[in-house]
């Protein structure tokens, strides 16, 4: 009698625990706001941003007047020349679960747009002793999609090389860093190495292909038929055209397959492995993915994950980090001439809808970029 007693009673604060997670829950996605909501009046000191008040598709992209930044005294207000855009962006914007989980439930929380930066310091703080107003830069930052953006001088951002563009600096630090990353800290990448890279034509790919040849890897990359000579040309030794062969089908073994698509089951990715092989898995989903994809490449991740440990490969995942060591190693493999961004298609920031639209469609050889209107 006493065990259904203790039994009911741990049903019922149970269940009360639930229901009032739900009615917390409910609430607080029904109360959620943003800038959008609170600044009716304008602001004081206006530039302009593309930002987006509500999820959905590119259309929610809009360029409006918002507050211009103020550096603090560790910081350094650049005028934006250039910018890019990256998969992550477009999956942000959809509001999917983990995005809203994190970001906000019913509205975003931070409407500000894009990370991938490039310009000129206008004013530096006063605690700011490695740059000067003047200075070309690049760097990634939350919100970098606007006329001015503020960053910390000693995070993100480093001097832009000599020999680039604003519109290349700009295509470098979320993709080359994720590419960089995931080779040399997750893939431990040698020297010699066969290095199977799926996606090659894409924005981390493309630079994943040059960053594997100057760490002296025999590089092999998979796209599609018309991407093969872009590949070639960027230091490929071996190019596979997906859409006539299957990869996972042939006799070649690799000491690292670098997956940016994700399009493979476990026991795929394994068959083409070296026995002390490893896989390194960036992402669950490229550009062209939609929410049922992602969740579907999700899983197929989670599974190789809980494989690993069973078998004798590596599968790896990981989310890459802007930092400015890496931001630095990037701009001196670009002053040397080892590592040239692939732009695809530029457009002026007013245009931010129709790049990320161009971008969803999965077809864009290297990286998109937006320039200052």
């Amino acid at each position: 009698m006493k065990v259904k007693r203790i039994l009911k009673w741990s049903l019922r604060a149970i269940l009360v625990v639930l229901i009032l997670a739900f009615l917390v829950g409910f609430v607080a996605y029904w109360r959620s706001t943003n800038e959008c909501d609170r600044n009716a009046a304008g602001p004081a000191n206006p530039m302009k941003a593309v930002r987006f008040c509500e999820y959905g598709l590119p259309d929610v992209l809009q360029l409006d007047a918002v507050e211009k930044p103020v550096p603090d005294d560790d910081q350094i207000l650049v005028k934006v020349r250039a910018n890019s855009i990256n998969a992550a962006d477009g999956h942000g914007i959809r509001g999917g679960y983990l995005p809203r989980l994190f970001g906000g439930l019913r509205k975003p929380k931070d409407t500000r747009f894009g990370i991938d930066y490039a310009g000129t310091v206008e004013a530096i703080g006063r605690n700011v002793t490695q740059f000067k107003p003047g200075d070309e830069v690049f760097g990634g930052r939350n919100g970098s999609m606007a006329e001015y953006v503020c960053a910390r001088a000693d995070r993100g951002v480093v001097l832009k090389p000599n020999n680039l563009s604003f519109e290349q600096a700009a295509a470098v630090p979320v993709a080359a860093i994720t590419a960089l990353q995931g080779l040399r800290d997750k893939g431990k990448i040698q020297a010699g190495q066969k290095v199977l890279i799926n996606g090659a034509s894409g924005g981390v790919g493309t630079f994943a292909v040059q960053i594997a040849k100057a760490l002296g890897a025999e590089v092999t990359g998979v796209c599609s038929t018309r991407n093969l000579e872009m590949v070639r040309s960027i230091g490929a030794d071996h190019v596979i055209d997906y859409t006539k062969e299957d990869f996972t089908k042939g006799t070649q073994r690799y000491d690292l397959l670098f997956d940016l698509v994700g399009n493979h089951s476990f026991s795929d990715r394994r068959r083409i492995l070296q026995p002390n092989g490893t896989c390194v898995l960036a992402g669950v989903g490229g550009s062209g993915s939609n929410e049922g994809q992602l969740g579907r490449r999700l899983l197929g991740t989670l599974r190789a994950l809980i494989g690993s440990p069973f078998v004798s490969q590596r599968f790896v995942f990981y989310i890459a980090q802007i930092n400015k060591a890496d931001l630095q190693l990037l701009s001196d493999l670009m002053q040397s001439g080892k590592l040239t961004p692939v732009i695809d298609r530029q457009y002026k920031m007013s245009e931010a809808r129709e790049a990320l639209s161009y971008l969803e469609q999965g077809r864009a050889r290297g990286k998109v970029v937006l320039t200052a209107d």
